[in-house]
């Protein structure tokens, strides 16, 4: 049908307004919690949910490809929700919204060796100016906050290294998605649920802030914006699905400057132009590149 080559950019739309807002969501969260054991809460359960649904609409739960799919979670739950989720505990939500989601230029280039799909052109730019960027947000002769922005890269570098193996995945194995997103939910939490037990050992602050952030980052993000996450990586090359959630960070910056009244400072606000600037070049050849096909 004419109208499913349009689903994909209309998940992409409607990640970008989930993940967006999710950072803010998750910045009043780790008020009430600790952030790994924030983050275990709503993966543990995701996972489970989601493998109760894909059991209720009668698909297949046998997991297939155990240790790439252990390898999955272990980048995407533990890993990118881990480590993005502590960031914010010092961290703006828009800067680390800014910086978790370069991962876009990090996939760019683990998939050139790993997938095949070279960095071409305009996209060395787009790469060049991230990085421009980066140095900007980071202020490296300025440590203050910077261990929450080498955290948030971390995070980023942990995305883009889930976006590959996901990939791969697809390519070997014929594997049901809600499943695959289920069970990647429940290895990821394994590292998060022993850090939230043996380091932070404590429980959260059950007030209403907190509840609602956390129905919100449980039902909304982990499991809806896991599985159409991975929709998109299955209809998309992974470098068009990279840029695609370009408009994550942007609605991470709108939303905590309203919700939340953050204010960058002068170079953070240039370098975060210089990152959009590179997303927006790595759309415009993306959106191209569609159009072609």
């Amino acid at each position: 049908m004419r109208s499913s080559r349009y689903l994909p950019p209309a998940a992409l739309v409607l990640l970008a307004l989930i993940w967006g807002y999710t950072w803010v969501a998750l910045k009043i969260g780790v008020a009430y919690s600790g952030p790994y054991t924030f983050a275990v809460l709503r993966t543990l359960p995701g996972g489970i949910l989601l493998l109760g649904l894909a059991a209720a609409l009668g698909r297949s739960v046998r997991p297939k490809a155990a240790s790439l799919t252990a390898l999955l979670g272990l980048l995407l739950t533990g890993g990118f929700i881990g480590l993005a989720t502590a960031a914010l505990v010092t961290g703006g939500a828009g800067r680390i919204a800014i910086l978790a989601n370069t991962w876009q230029f990090w996939i760019l280039l683990m998939a050139w060796p790993i997938l095949g799909e070279k960095v071409r052109g305009a996209q060395w730019l787009s790469v060049l100016l991230g990085l421009a960027g980066l140095v900007l947000i980071i202020e490296p002769w300025n440590l203050h906050g910077a261990v929450s922005s080498l955290l948030a890269l971390a995070a980023a570098v942990c995305w883009a290294g889930s976006s590959i193996v996901a990939k791969v995945i697809r390519r070997r194995h014929e594997v049901e998605l809600l499943s695959l997103t289920g069970w990647q939910s429940l290895f990821g939490s394994i590292p998060l649920l022993l850090v939230a037990v043996f380091v932070e050992g404590s429980l959260p602050e059950w007030s209403g802030a907190f509840i609602w952030t956390y129905v919100f980052a449980l039902v909304v993000t982990t499991c809806i914006g896991a599985a159409l996450w991975l929709y998109v990586l299955r209809e998309l090359p992974a470098g068009i699905a990279g840029l695609g959630t370009m408009g994550t960070p942007v609605v991470g910056l709108l939303a905590s400057w309203a919700q939340l009244g953050e204010q960058p400072t002068i170079p953070e606000i240039v370098g975060m132009i210089a990152v959009l600037a590179g997303m927006a070049i790595l759309f415009a050849r993306g959106m191209t590149r569609l159009g072609a096909s």
